[in-house]
């Protein structure tokens, strides 16, 4: 463990920053989770700190907007990955600046876990989400610290539960609604297996100063494709309704948050195609499957299994 580097992760207990300290808790990094006082005291999370101190994990008491706190912890560290959600995004400007003067890290991460957002034609609202990340981006740039970008695309656990139906907790299993003409084809990665790749990257130098896209040939399907699978699952064809795309913005326009930002990521997946947008446009982007065959990822078809 001593050769190996010093992660700090911030946003630790959000939906993907949990995945991202145990992989590199797992992978045998001394891991250090940025938590708030008032996070530690509350029942909801006891049990996820429980599970992060009984992996040896560090609890590190701070807070973005405490800056003595975050020089403090960044410190401690080598790499420095952030989590953060959406409401923080702008707010890593902080994580910057307390990287800048702590003056020791190797390499930050920050929150993107997404489409690449300098490549990416969306819609509002999606479109000032990834301006916020685009905006980070030139940040780190300017003030030259070392970074890598991960663009993980679609997280699985939050289309495959339901095959991107709002509202339902399940897949269907009489008729589907599909964006577009379901062709464009889409990336969708189990969260633990990003978190995995992530934690590989991190001290790669291969990964320095680049993107890194993770498109599992296996998860790189249509809603089509996606559909077909689940159909084989359940031995059953869907009544397949598909939605025009003038109609898909017009659903984006008329709906309210979060309704509204859901459609508008799927119009840019799943009718735009950001996905098929990648490497070959960005010379900076490394492919995880190729730098990482060792990784024996989930497929889709795998991850729907779960719910037949």
């Amino acid at each position: 463990m001593a050769d190996k580097s010093k992660i700090l992760v911030i946003g630790a207990t959000g939906y993907i920053g949990k995945y991202i300290v145990k992989a590199s808790a797992k992978a045998g990094h001394p891991t250090f989770a940025l938590v708030r006082e008032s996070s530690a005291s509350n029942p909801e999370k006891s049990q996820l700190f429980e599970s992060f101190k009984s992996s040896g994990v560090t609890l590190v008491y701070g807070d973005i907007y405490d800056h003595n706190s975050l020089v403090k912890a960044i410190k401690e560290v080598d790499i420095v990955i952030s989590t953060v959600g959406a409401e923080q995004l702008a707010d890593q400007v902080k994580i910057i600046a307390a990287i800048k003067e702590a003056g020791n890290v190797k390499r930050f991460l920050p929150s993107e876990f997404g489409t690449n957002v300098d490549l990416v034609e969306a819609v509002e609202p999606a479109a000032s989400l990834f301006g916020l990340k685009a905006n980070i981006r030139r940040v780190i740039e300017a003030e030259g610290i070392p970074y890598t970008l991960v663009a993980s695309y679609g997280f699985a656990g939050y289309f495959l539960h339901n095959l991107g139906q709002p509202n339902e907790t399940v897949p269907p299993r009489d008729k589907v609604v599909i964006l577009g003409d379901g062709n464009p084809k889409g990336v969708l990665v189990d969260e633990e297996d990003i978190a995995i790749y992530t934690i590989k990257a991190v001290e790669d130098p291969r990964t320095l100063n680049k993107t890194l896209y993770l498109r599992p040939p296996a998860n790189t399907l249509s809603f089509n494709e996606i559909v077909s699978l689940w159909e084989k699952k359940i031995d059953k064809t869907l009544e397949k309704i598909y939605v025009p795309e003038d109609q898909v913005l017009k659903n984006i326009q008329e709906s309210t948050f979060p309704l509204n930002l859901i459609l508008s990521i799927g119009h840019a997946t799943f009718v735009k195609g950001d996905a098929s947008i990648f490497k070959t446009e960005d010379p900076s982007g490394v492919d995880a499957t190729e730098l990482y065959p060792d990784v024996k990822y989930t497929t889709v078809d795998e991850y729907l299994g779960r719910f037949v």
